[in-house]
């Protein structure tokens, strides 16, 4: 009773130095109608002990997972020990933004090394200094083509993350950008329907290979189509894959945006993770958020600076290009980190692990009675079944035997009910795989 009588001291002596007498006069300007009429329904307060015995009751509710097959835009992907020994340096760990470039040096450095290491993984030279993640960054992409060429239709290929989709539509619904979806054949985007819908109108193609359902687009016919008609190629990519595959700029992309979290990042159970936004050279100016750049000073020393910003902090509101405002600074040291240690033959190296791991699962799993690869075309490290039982049903067993099989991808996907979306990375040995095989065998 005592804290609780405290705790009403401290709060009337702060409204009172304020010039309120009490918390019903500090509010009265909000209208009754947008008030919440409910107690908060809070649990009552606990000590630390009691605190740290019941969020030690909640972990101990945590399934042990020996194999993780899930993905759907977030990978079970190996990180490196180093990465975190990095990371949790109080310098980095505790620094929140570079506004003063004079004593912000250490962490202007590692975002312009961020921004080199997409740059060379892309092909693409302008790269900002990350996003919140890979959803947000192909927002800003439709936002940056809808400002640079003045149309207001954007194509969007139905086999993109349909999580992208949805910040897409809830990014600009109130900017009369119209988002035309492309069609999908045999998992991939239906070239003729794209030919169809594609006009002087559309302001940018959004297409992502490798895709959701983990097949290669044909990136390149797309880029020359797309080109013929002056639109925008915005390329959603996987990073891991850039290892064995062309890069976006290779592939013609104007701008090219990937989630980052497969670049060392734990899944931590959906964040934080680490948006990548690059783009062509011209675009510099219209690139959302925050750009690092080296210079020198008056005597001559290597300097680091944030330049072109572009936010509607630091410029006028009406020529800012995003009121995006800050970066995953941590997760894009990370993946600093994790790409200086892989090096260009270590990311070739993970990416054909994946590459036939997921290979050798698919044909396997393929083999077994009731199991049917969905799609025919090339994937690179997921790929979508046809399962005998209900996709939950098997998630739901497996999962008491320490194995996630992988996505329900009919929850997310109109038509692909009974349809398991399976991901195989570099961390699933052929034991892994040989066991979920063994597992799925049960159902069928």
């Amino acid at each position: 009773m005592s804290y609780i009588s405290n705790s009403s001291n401290i709060r009337r002596s702060m409204l009172e130095e304020i010039g309120f007498g009490d918390f019903e006069d500090l509010i009265k300007t909000i209208p009754a109608s947008l008030r919440l009429k409910r107690g908060l329904n809070l649990p009552d307060f606990l000590s630390e002990v009691e605190l740290v015995e019941e969020i030690r009751r909640l972990s101990d509710k945590n399934k042990n997972i020996a194999s993780n097959f899930a993905g759907g835009g977030a990978y079970d992907h190996f990180s490196p020990a180093a990465i975190d020994h990095v990371l949790l340096r109080s310098e980095f760990y505790t620094a929140y933004t570079p506004y003063q470039a004079e004593v912000s040096q250490g962490t202007l450095q590692a975002i312009y090394e961020f921004q080199t290491f997409v740059s060379r993984l892309t092909g693409l030279p302008a790269t900002n200094a990350s996003m919140y993640d890979g959803a947000s960054a192909l927002a800003e992409a439709v936002s940056l083509a809808v400002s640079r060429t003045g149309c207001k239709e954007v194509l969007i290929s139905r086999s993109v993350n349909p999580f992208y989709l949805e910040t897409v539509k809830t990014y600009h619904s109130g900017r009369k950008i119209r988002t035309r979806l492309l069609n999908v054949f045999d998992g991939s985007t239906d070239f003729e329907d794209l030919k169809t819908k594609l006009s002087k109108k559309t302001a940018a193609v959004v297409i992502q290979s490798p895709n959701f359902f983990g097949l290669l687009e044909k990136v390149g016919e797309i880029s020359s189509l797309i080109k013929e008609k002056g639109a925008l190629f915005i390329m959603v990519y996987d990073p891991i894959s850039l290892g064995i595959f062309s890069s976006p700029g290779e592939c013609g992309a104007d701008i090219a945006v990937a989630e980052g979290q497969c670049l060392g990042i734990p899944l931590n159970f959906g964040g934080p993770y680490l948006g990548l936004f690059s783009a062509k050279q011209e675009f510099i100016r219209n690139i959302p958020g925050r750009l690092s750049g080296r210079t020198r000073d008056g005597n001559g020393r290597i300097g680091y600076v944030l330049t072109l910003q572009t936010r509607e902090q630091h410029i006028r509101r009406e020529r800012a290009t995003s009121n995006i405002c800050t970066n995953q600074a941590l997760c894009a040291l990370a993946a600093t980190v994790y790409l200086s240690l892989l090096g260009k033959s270590g990311l070739e190296k993970i990416g054909r692990l994946c590459l036939s791991k997921a290979h050798y699962a698919a044909s396997k799993i393929s083999e077994l009675p009731g199991y049917k690869l969905k799609y025919s075309g090339p994937f690179f490290k997921e790929f979508v079944v046809e399962t005998p039982v209900s996709p939950h049903r098997i998630i739901t067993k497996l999962a008491g035997r320490g194995i996630i099989p992988g996505v329900d991808v009919g929850k997310f996907v109109a038509g692909l009910k009974g349809c398991l979306m399976i991901a195989v990375t570099e961390k699933r040995s052929k034991r892994h795989i040989d066991d979920l095989v063994f597992e799925l065998s049960k159902f069928a």
